[in-house]
């Protein structure tokens, strides 16, 4: 230490060479981490990102649905009822109404829905916003759900009330909808296709006997983004068109490839660089100390000894422009932050790494560090201790 604080100018040139290359690539990395990050995190966040929509109606039983949730890609699944029946009027009087507002079955595991750690059972309901506002309710209020049908050329309606059980916001489902319990939409269905229904008060009508059940499509989620791809690939080998998200999942994947290839270019040639200024500085200040270790030889050190002393100093500079480096990135990191945090990218693109990143970081800095102690180990074994007497 006493060595390097004598020798501080040429020890502060060493430590500046590796301190120009830490910073940058730190927030280089930071910034791609903080962006990929925020791009993963939307995609996650909305559910409907994840959502596997079927464009085709078809005849689907509990068994079909039992494969498909049994699949490892499969986050959410639930049969769903001909588009025809999904639809309903919701009434709080005469002058707060929806007309055709949307009926999604729903069950515990719903994406969309958890947001509120809630779930319609029963005769309740999850009411969206913008349908909650139009009916001008809120949690734990009565509504009439009411559905039509011609029967025998009578017009016949069913009513039922229910409960508000809770209002998901808008930007999760941003139309008029009702989110409700499989059993009442499949009763529903039934009571459309002719059939009595005692729970919506219309005792007239086909009688139930074995009604076979089954589903014109179901709505499905995948477990995650990488989860997407196998799931579409798989109801297409099922000849089902489907839509899905799957197009904006591949971009995020393409942009993390690109800038990690843009990441690892420009760190490889960073580090190259870095690696041949410390080298070179440290060479150079090895021949211009060459009588001094020459000296040390003379003393008894032996070449191992010298290899030490090298080492420890290349180790202290290394943390030192290290702990400089982080700070320049902390500093750097707020400076981004806070630009960003007034512009349209407000949403969250940070710069930002985790522990482990400045961990793996760091061992990266001390193993460009060690390569420069094996040059300068070289270079110092060829010392004799008859180069200082020779001097002398």
């Amino acid at each position: 230490m006493q060595d390097l604080w004598h020798d501080r100018q040429v020890s502060l040139c060493i430590a500046a060479a590796l301190v120009a290359v830490i910073a940058p690539l730190l927030l280089l990395f930071g910034l791609k981490h903080g962006v990929i990050t925020q791009l993963q995190r939307e995609l996650l966040d909305d559910p409907r990102n994840l959502e596997v929509r079927m464009l085709t109606s078809g005849s689907y039983d509990n068994a079909w649905l039992n494969d498909l949730s049994e699949r490892q890609e499969i986050g959410f699944v639930i049969g769903q009822t001909r588009s025809l029946n999904t639809q309903a009027d919701l009434l709080n009087d005469s002058q707060r109404f929806v007309e055709g507002a949307e009926l999604i079955p729903s069950a515990p595991g719903d994406p969309l829905l958890a947001s509120l750690d809630r779930y319609p059972e029963g005769t309740s309901v999850i009411l969206s916003e913008p349908a909650a506002r139009r009916l001008e309710v809120a949690e734990g209020d009565l509504l009439t759900l009411a559905v039509s049908r011609r029967l025998d050329g009578q017009l016949e309606r069913g009513r039922l009330e229910v409960e508000v059980a809770g209002v998901l916001k808008a930007a999760r489902f941003p139309r008029p909808a009702a989110f409700i319990d499989l059993p009442l939409l499949i009763e529903l269905e039934r009571f459309r296709d002719g059939h009595a229904s005692p729970q919506l008060g219309v005792e007239n009508g086909l009688a139930r006997g074995d009604y076979p059940l089954r589903f014109a499509r179901a709505r499905i989620y995948a477990k995650d983004g990488d989860a997407v791809q196998g799931l579409v690939k798989w109801l297409e080998e099922q000849r089902i068109d489907t839509s899905s998200r799957l197009a904006e999942i591949e971009n995020v994947r393409a942009i993390n490839k690109v800038l990690e290839l843009v990441f690892g270019v420009i760190a490889a040639t960073a580090l190259a660089g870095c690696m041949a200024s410390m080298s070179g500085a440290f060479l150079a200040n090895i021949d211009r100390k060459r009588r001094e270790y020459a000296v040390l030889r003379l003393l008894g050190f032996q070449r191992s000894a010298i290899a030490t002393f090298l080492a420890v100093q290349v180790g202290v500079l290394t943390l030192l422009a290290f702990v400089v480096g982080l700070g320049l990135f902390a500093l750097g990191s707020a400076v981004f932050n806070r630009a960003l945090a007034t512009s349209y990218m407000a949403a969250g693109v940070v710069s930002h790494i985790t522990f482990i990143h400045a961990v793996i970081a760091l061992m990266l800095t001390l193993s460009v560090g060690l390569l420069v102690v094996v040059v300068g180990v070289a270079r110092a074994y060829g010392i004799q201790p008859s180069e200082s007497l020779r001097e002398a």
